[in-house]
Parts: C-alpha cells; structure tokens; sequence
C-alpha cells in the first residue's frame, strides 16, 4: 500500500486536517445553515476548486514534458473581462449577459491557449519561455482591461459560478467535480492518456511511431489555459469583483506545487489526476492550517515550501531507501559485539 503514488499524499493531507483539531475542535463539523453547507472542510473544497482546475490543466501540461507559467495571467484576463461586460451591460443581472460574459472569458482563454501551442508546438520555442512571456504580458492586459482599478459587478447569476451554491453544495466544488471527471473519462478510457504520456515520456520516438506530437502539445496548452479561464471566473465571482493586479498572482506556483505533490514528474511521462487533485487540497489545507495555528503572514511561504519539501523527500523511493539503510546500520552498531574465544575464556 504505501507503494501506491497516491498514498502518501492521502496521509500527509489527513495528518495536515487533523493537526487542525488541536487549535479548532469543531474543525470537521459540517452543519447547515440555510440550505448551505458549511464549515472547515467545505471552506477547503470551496476555496480550493480553482486551484484544482489550474492544477489540472498543468498536470497535462508537465505530462507532455512542459510547464505554463501563463495561467495565473489567464486566470486575471478572464475574470477582468467577464466583470468588464458584465459592468457595462445594460442588464447585469441577465443570464443572457452571463453567458455572454463568459463565453468572451473563455474565447480569449482559447486564443492564448493557442498561441502558447503555436509557440512550443510548432515554432519551437522552450515551454517556459512562451509561457513566460504571456505571464509577463497577460498581466498587463488584465490591468489593461480594468483600467488599473477594480472593477466590482453585481449580478446574481454570476455570483453563482464561484460563491453560489447547488443543491446545499457549493457550486464551484461541484463544477470542479465535473471537469475532473470529463479529463479523467478523456485520459484513462480512451488512447489519449497513453498517447500524452508517450510524447512525454520520448517525444523522438513517438514522433517516429506516427503520434502527431505537435498536435497533442498544443491541444494540452488550449486546455490549460482553458482551465485557468474557468478558475479565474470562479474566483472573481467569489469576490464579485475583478482585480488584474492580484487576481491569480503565483497561482502558477501553488499548482506546479500541487502536480509535484500528487506524484506527477516534472521531466513528463506518466501523470496522475488523482495526485494532482490531492496535492491541491493539501496546498488549501496548508494555507488554512497556516492561518488556523497563528502562523505569521510574512512567513507563510517559508513554511509551505518546508512542508512540500518534506512530502517531495517522504514520497522518493530513493530517499526512503536510504533513511531504511542508515536505520538498519544504526541499529547493528548499536547491539552487543559478541565476544571472541580468548575474550570468552579469559
């Protein structure tokens, strides 16, 4: 069992929620209040479903044998322009506008997507560097398209992409669900998965097997950007509100984070869904556990990274093998010598 890649992060994740029993005794009580369900948990899930999906997104990405560090500009250009249309339609509480709202998030999404494809499928240029560059520049669009301000909107039915909730669920959790459960039905019950993995695993040799390697690069970068619009209109309704300052910054990090957590190489290869979704909400949980224990703000960062290193070295074979060795040569030191013939008689 504890050869499984998803079973030290289902531990490090349980020991992460019941440190918290000690600061909050009620941490895991989930109770009811006017038809929502609330408390520590849901919070976690609730805050933790963008994450999920930029984490998503990447694991694709990396799966490949690349990175994209544009997802958090993405995830600021999508809430920014929604909340743009939203403000200036005449109608804001509108599903028509919503939708139409959107639609705008996702269509751009689509082209930035494609445009970092373009970049590293077909015109060759290294993944971190294309992805990099939009980082940069799509940072600067999003405040762009606010104007350097926030932009706040008021509109029931976007409120509930990211802050409503469905059936006592929050509504983001359970759109997170779905895609999850569309990219895993896509990767492991069809040839894609395979076919991902091959092109990172030997790109050279797929290439010459007949896998259109290009293609599925540039399809996995459309995704992903694809993921970080859906995220960055989760947390801008959340707050109703678009801020292409701050909106996403590092969320790039914490899911890089969260796909090394779960297991996935960062060289590409073989990849796990389910490792990437438990590496998010261990990043939740840490952030929430952070905040819960009175650890100080300006050294949150510090002790998130400690803690990811920790999990990196408990989940390496190589590591455990050698604490085993160091273990087992400490505990022959430690026994009685036996005695020696001449010792014995003398």
């Amino acid at each position: 069992m504890t050869k499984h890649r998803l079973f030290w992060p289902a531990v490090v994740l349980a020991v992460l929620l019941l440190a918290n029993l000690a600061f909050t005794p009620d941490f895991f009580a989930i109770r009811i209040k006017d038809g929502h369900l609330y408390g520590s948990l849901i919070d976690i899930l609730h805050f933790g479903a963008p994450l999920v999906l930029v984490a998503l997104g990447m694991t694709l990405v990396i799966a490949t044998g690349g990175i994209d560090l544009s997802v958090g500009s993405t995830v600021a250009i999508a809430g920014a322009l929604a909340c743009l249309h939203i403000s200036e339609a005449a109608d804001p509480a509108s599903p028509g506008t919503v939708v139409a709202s959107v639609a705008i998030a996702l269509a751009v999404a689509l082209v930035l997507g494609v445009a970092n494809g373009v970049l590293v499928a077909r015109v060759g240029v290294q993944p971190i560097i294309a992805t990099l560059i939009l980082m940069v520049a799509g940072r600067g669009v999003a405040q762009l398209v606010t104007g350097g301000q926030i932009i706040t909107v008021t509109s029931g039915p976007y409120r509930l992409i990211g802050g409503g909730y469905w059936l006592a669920v929050p509504f983001a959790v359970l759109l997170a669900v779905v895609v999850v459960l569309l990219t895993a039905l896509l990767t492991r019950r069809t040839a894609l998965g395979l076919l991902l993995e091959s092109v990172g695993g030997n790109p050279v040799a797929s290439r010459l097997v007949g896998i259109r390697a290009s293609g599925l690069i540039a399809l996995v970068y459309v995704f992903s950007a694809l993921c970080a619009a859906v995220a960055g209109l989760m947390i801008s309704s959340n707050v109703s509100s678009a801020d292409g300052n701050n909106a996403g910054l590092w969320i790039e990090l914490d899911a890089i984070l969260a796909v090394v957590v779960g297991g996935t190489s960062l060289t590409g290869g073989r990849f796990s869904l389910g490792g990437t979704v438990l590496g998010a909400l261990i990043i939740q949980a840490l952030s929430t556990t952070i905040y819960t224990i009175g650890i100080p703000p300006e050294t949150t960062l510090v002790f998130k990274a400690f803690v990811v290193i920790t999990v990196c070295l408990i989940q390496s074979p190589a590591f455990r093998a050698k604490a085993v060795r160091r273990r087992s040569s400490a505990t022959r030191s430690a026994r009685p010598r036996p005695l020696k013939t001449e010792e014995a008689e003398a």
